[in-house]
């Protein structure tokens, strides 16, 4: 993906201007088009250059046979919403039952962060994740569940302060009653 940081710049600073900001008589506006757009194209949004097949499939390791369930839990999560451009923060956790393979945990933390750092929505995320585990490290089971907070919930709109969404994608064994069990226990003592 290729990244025309004059132009988005350029476009930050029309933005400010049309809504009333001068940046060039408002110190305080002066260098925001360049931090924004390192913001943006360094950090929030690097996730669309990762490949996460590539990820997963470097990182696979055969497995013993005898694995149980696999859960990292605090995984920090930052996301930017596609609708409002505003950001979204919170932790996921992660859960899957391997197959012929079992992942690095830190794998696993990698992959939520590749999956965030887009405009995307939370429910997104949970299924990329749950869907790269499924495919491509060919889990038996996965599960990813997001509880965020996001600034277009407290800051605009219905100010709800305290408000938090939790989403959960599931697939595989782990949408079985018995997985939801042990997901059920697993998640309730990270």
């Amino acid at each position: 993906m290729t990244i025309d940081r004059a132009r988005a710049q350029l476009a930050i600073t029309d933005f400010l201007q049309a809504l009333g900001h001068d940046p060039d008589s408002d110190p305080e506006l002066q260098g925001t088009a360049e931090r924004v757009t390192s913001a943006f194209a360094d950090e929030l949004l690097r996730g669309y250059g990762v490949d996460t097949k590539r990820l997963v499939s470097e990182a696979l390791s055969p497995a013993r046979g005898d694995e149980d369930l696999v859960v990292v839990s605090h995984i920090r999560v930052a996301t930017m919403c596609p609708h409002h451009l505003m950001p979204a923060l919170g932790e996921a956790q992660v859960a899957y039952l391997p197959g012929r393979h079992v992942l690095g945990i830190g794998t696993l933390a990698r992959l939520v962060h590749a999956f965030a750092e887009r405009l995307t929505l939370q429910e997104t995320i949970g299924e990329r994740v749950v869907e790269a585990l499924m495919g491509e490290a060919g889990a038996r089971g996965a599960c990813c569940r997001l509880s965020m907070r996001h600034t277009c919930l407290s800051a605009r709109g219905s100010r709800e302060h305290n408000a938090q969404v939790d989403s959960w994608a599931r697939a595989g064994e782990l949408r079985t009653p018995e997985g939801l069990a042990l997901l059920s226990a697993a998640m309730r003592h990270p």
